[in-house]
């Protein structure tokens, strides 16, 4: 693979293998370069330092998850399917790593610390739209405020889940039946 741009897209794509697989506390040069199958001295060649390594990593796990996403819900629904859906999904299995790394981006970004803050609020902003372009709202002007609302919902029931609450989570989805 001769074309340096292909070469980094692909490393870039191991160290979301690895980071999926061994999360963020992982996050060290030697390991990163290892997983992606080259040197850390590589690794410091197609990305200018840590911080570039793990945002274009970052996105390339987000983006994988908004295909998963898009493949399983691909037209719009009211807020009231649509919140259920989703959150079958995100507790899925084969959705779990993706949750912990978020869960572990929010834990940094929540102290302020970069890049994590800057790369969890772009990664929010993404899903935001994603949800938008999901929700189907009676008046335009819904859209925005109930989008929030939904990315806020989802993220705290992933958190009930994360930490072991299914029946506050059941609860949660089930209450407004």
């Amino acid at each position: 693979m001769k074309d340096p741009e292909a070469r980094r897209r692909a490393v870039a794509e191991r160290i979301a293998d690895y980071l999926l697989e061994n999360g963020l506390q992982a996050a060290s040069l030697r390991p990163m370069a290892a997983a992606s199958g080259t040197s850390d001295r590589m690794l410091l060649y197609y990305f200018s330092g840590k911080n570039e390594i793990l945002s274009v990593t970052l996105g390339v796990i987000a983006a994988r998850l908004i295909h998963n996403l898009n493949a399983a819900l691909p037209g719009a629904q009211p807020y009231s399917l649509l919140l259920p859906r989703i959150c079958e999904l995100l507790t899925s299995p084969s959705v779990k790593p993706y949750m912990q790394i978020w869960l572990e981006l929010v834990a940094l970004a929540s102290r302020n610390q970069e890049p994590f803050r800057a790369i969890a609020g772009q990664i929010a902003d993404g899903f935001l739209q994603w949800t938008a372009a999901r929700l189907l709202v009676e008046r335009e002007e819904d859209r925005a405020p109930a989008a929030a609302l939904l990315l806020a919902t989802v993220d705290g029931l992933a958190l009930l889940h994360s930490i072991g609450r299914e029946s506050l989570l059941s609860a949660a989805l089930h209450s407004h039946e």
